[in-house]
């Protein structure tokens, strides 16, 4: 059986025990809340900006919840949660577009305070389906957390893989995939994400929305909490890959001037010179 819901407000299912907790003003714009199984809870703070919201119940004994908002950008977001599985959002959490989150297996996706999503995100605790080893008959692509620290801000496209910590007031760059742990107060780029830069801090007013225009320092913001240096340093260090330039440029002289007398035996050098005279 599947329930789903087109407004935000108050619901109890006494059969399923599926549930919905929420105090606030009902909302029935942009909302989608399908429950499948049993003991589902959405849990939204009275003082949530949502924006749009998909939030999908699998299977049983889901959580899904979201903090609340004391700024003006709102959070979008298609949330999606398997078997005992989690998803928690923190307060002052906000995206440009939908963020795309989903958890199975008994996996958590925790995202911390004052957290900024770009557009097109997604946060994966899962693969959507199952890969095998052939001759083992074992996972190789096994469900697993993801925890993203306070005051972190994921650039456009940016995506986050199961077993994954995000460190305190982090940039994760456009286009990035992160695969491993980064540190706080670091920005990392690439596929798959490494650290590009250390003992950085961000700030949201905008380059063109907020005064002033130009913000060629720190006295041109207000200074957040988040101000601190990288504590763990080295944690997520670039792999040092050899450099081209580490590399001899010229190779040694002997075998530069080889001929072809030194690449064949000497006794058919021998030969040659008999004929040839």
């Amino acid at each position: 059986m599947v329930t789903v819901l087109r407004k935000l407000e108050p619901f109890t299912d006494a059969e399923t025990g599926n549930c919905v907790e929420y105090e606030g003003e009902p909302r029935a714009e942009n909302i989608s809340i399908k429950f499948r199984g049993n003991g589902n809870r959405l849990v939204v703070a009275a003082d949530a900006k949502i924006f749009r919201l998909s939030a999908v119940f699998d299977c049983s004994n889901g959580v899904i919840t979201i903090g609340g908002n004391s700024h003006g950008t709102p959070f979008r977001g298609t949330l999606r949660v398997g078997q005992d599985s989690r998803i928690v959002i923190g307060h002052n959490v906000s995206s440009t577009d939908t963020v795309y989150m989903s958890a199975a297996e008994g996996t958590t996706i925790e995202i911390g305070e004052d957290v900024m999503f770009a557009t097109g995100n997604q946060l994966r605790a899962d693969d959507g389906h199952p890969i095998f080893d052939v001759r083992t008959g074992k996972r190789v692509n096994v469900s697993r957390d993801i925890t993203v620290g306070n005051h972190v801000w994921l650039g456009y496209r940016a995506m986050v893989l199961g077993g994954v910590t995000i460190g305190d007031g982090s940039v994760i760059g456009c286009g990035s995939v992160v695969t491993r742990r980064i540190p706080n107060n670091v920005v990392a780029v690439g596929v798959p994400a490494h650290v590009v830069r250390r003992d950085i801090a961000w700030e949201r007013p905008h380059l063109t929305l907020a005064k002033p225009y130009y913000k060629p320092d720190a006295r041109t913001v207000k200074k957040s909490a988040y101000w601190h240096l990288t504590a763990d340093d080295g944690a997520d260090a670039p792999i040092a890959r050899p450099s081209r330039t580490a590399e001899p440029i010229v190779r040694p002289l002997r075998a530069r001037r080889r001929t072809w007398r030194s690449l064949v035996p000497r006794r058919v050098v021998r030969w040659v010179r008999a004929i040839r005279s």
